[in-house]
């Protein structure tokens, strides 16, 4: 058992007044593979101008599919990132933070004793958050994304335990409402313990492209989505590793480059090519592909199967192409909040 640690209010507590006024803003997202900081100020515009981030593999759902719980060595190396975010933190006159974690604890059965445990000896206030939430802001953080013309958005977003769609209205201005929503607990990490190498063959490739499919076509039947994608005006849109994956191979980066693939409005086709090029060089030729890499290979085909699901269902010329998620959009509700958050003067920063 860990030594507790304050919390971090009160660590912060006799810097409150000065967080208030500061203007900066953080959060932070334990996925099933990833824990990751980011640290924010307002943007002219009302958008997000980054001043920190931090990342670090941490595998937390690694055995989840076959046991049903988080390991205690996953929990160890979640709660050792963690506690490199709250160290971070402690260097920032914080105004608010949000940390939040998803699948992976939402699908274990100790997940719950578990972010019990991470608050208790990082002092973060971090919580679970349900599968509409982290649909919602995945929506949040791509919605100044969409274009004028779009009436509605279908917005995908591949993760480690999880696949979330966004059936989106789009209101004008950078902003969308949320018209449905289905999260599938199938994600690139739960895919690849499940179904092992059997992604890397093209039979194995397809009974999960299946698989999948079947999923989306009862959420498809509810909103008439596919209907709504011929009559025009419907943009779709991807937020993943997988997604900006295939960008990278698309456009033959030499390395992958965020400022380069973020709101890239990719043809379709073209990205469908690259995954045919990633599905060829085989296990061995993904670990030195520059935009995959050793650590990511045996997750890319699987989250590929994921998106040719959806291409299956929902075809459309184009896909757009969004090096955002759930941090961003935790920092833009943040923003957006922060008048009547700061009118809360008796409250700690975060």
């Amino acid at each position: 058992m860990q030594e507790p640690q304050p919390s971090l209010p009160a660590r912060c507590a006799s810097r409150s007044s000065q967080a208030r006024q500061s203007g900066v803003f953080a959060a932070i997202d334990l996925g099933t593979n990833n824990c990751r900081l980011l640290v924010g100020v307002r943007a002219s515009g009302g958008g997000v101008r980054v001043i920190d981030s931090y990342s670090r593999v941490v595998r937390l759902g690694q055995g989840l599919a076959q046991h049903g719980r988080l390991s205690g060595d996953a929990m160890d190396r979640a709660i050792a990132a963690l506690e490199v975010c709250a160290q971070k933190l402690m260097r920032r006159p914080l105004e608010r933070l949000l940390a939040v974690a998803t699948e992976a604890c939402r699908q274990a059965a100790n997940g719950a004793a578990f972010i019990a445990e991470a608050r208790h000896a990082t002092g973060l206030p971090i919580r679970i958050i349900s599968p509409r939430e982290e649909a919602e802001l995945a929506v949040e953080s791509c919605a100044s994304l969409l274009r004028k013309q779009d009436r509605r958005a279908l917005l995908f977003d591949i993760g480690g335990g999880s696949t979330e769609v966004a059936w989106v209205r789009h209101r004008g201005g950078g902003e969308a409402d949320l018209i449905g929503y289905i999260s599938l607990p199938l994600g690139v990490v739960t895919l690849a313990e499940r179904v092992g190498l059997c992604c890397y063959t093209s039979d194995g490739f397809g009974q999960v492209v299946d698989e999948v499919a079947n999923e989306l076509a009862r959420f498809d039947a509810v909103h008439s989505i596919g209907r709504e994608i011929r009559n025009g005006g419907v943009r779709l849109m991807g937020t993943s590793g997988t997604v900006t994956t295939l960008a990278g191979v698309a456009l033959a980066l030499p390395r992958y480059s965020r400022h380069l693939i973020d709101g890239r409005v990719l043809r379709t086709d073209m990205a469908d090519q690259a995954l045919r090029d990633l599905f060829s060089l085989g296990r061995d030729g993904l670990r030195e592909h520059p935009c995959v890499g050793p650590e990511r290979a045996d997750f890319v085909l699987p989250g590929c199967a994921i998106y040719a699901a959806i291409r299956r269902i929902w075809p459309s010329v184009d896909i757009t192409v969004a090096d955002r998620g759930l941090r961003e959009g935790m920092l833009l509700r943040l923003i957006r909040e922060r008048g009547s958050l700061t009118r809360l003067h008796s409250s700690p920063p975060f």
